[in-house]
């Protein structure tokens, strides 16, 4: 690996969890993104094993899919199996608050700022009528 290639290797993650993660860590499974997660090799006495992901690109909660949220969060005791997804279920889509792909009502100032007008059913509320 070149210079430019390790630097940002390593830049996408503190060097504190990459050495935590290679000397304490169990890989268990990674997702259809990429993104890697493990568990840790000796559980601290009473308490449960740490459980953890290793994003494949940008640092973002909302890229953890729904099967692997409930594993990180102890709700199951094994990773749900990506291949159990029931027809109706939509594929993993992130948060995308923030950016261009986020949702814009009618009347939103990006979209134009104009919205429909009132359709004549609505009665303005006055005080003491």
């Amino acid at each position: 690996m070149d210079r430019a290639g390790w630097v940002a290797y390593i830049s996408r993650m503190d060097i504190g969890t990459r050495l935590f993660t290679y000397f304490r860590g169990r890989p268990v499974g990674s997702d259809p993104a990429g993104n890697r997660y493990f568990e840790e090799k000796r559980a601290r006495p009473g308490l449960p094993a740490r459980r953890w992901v290793l994003y494949a690109g940008e640092v973002d909660a909302s890229q953890v899919p729904a099967e692997w949220h409930a594993w990180l969060h102890y709700t199951t005791d094994e990773p749900i199996p990506m291949a159990s997804r029931k027809f109706w279920q939509k594929p993993h889509m992130p948060n995308l608050t923030g950016t261009p792909g986020s949702y814009r009502p009618p009347g939103h100032d990006y979209r134009g700022g104009h919205r429909a007008p009132a359709t004549g059913d609505y009665e303005s509320w006055t005080p003491g009528s």
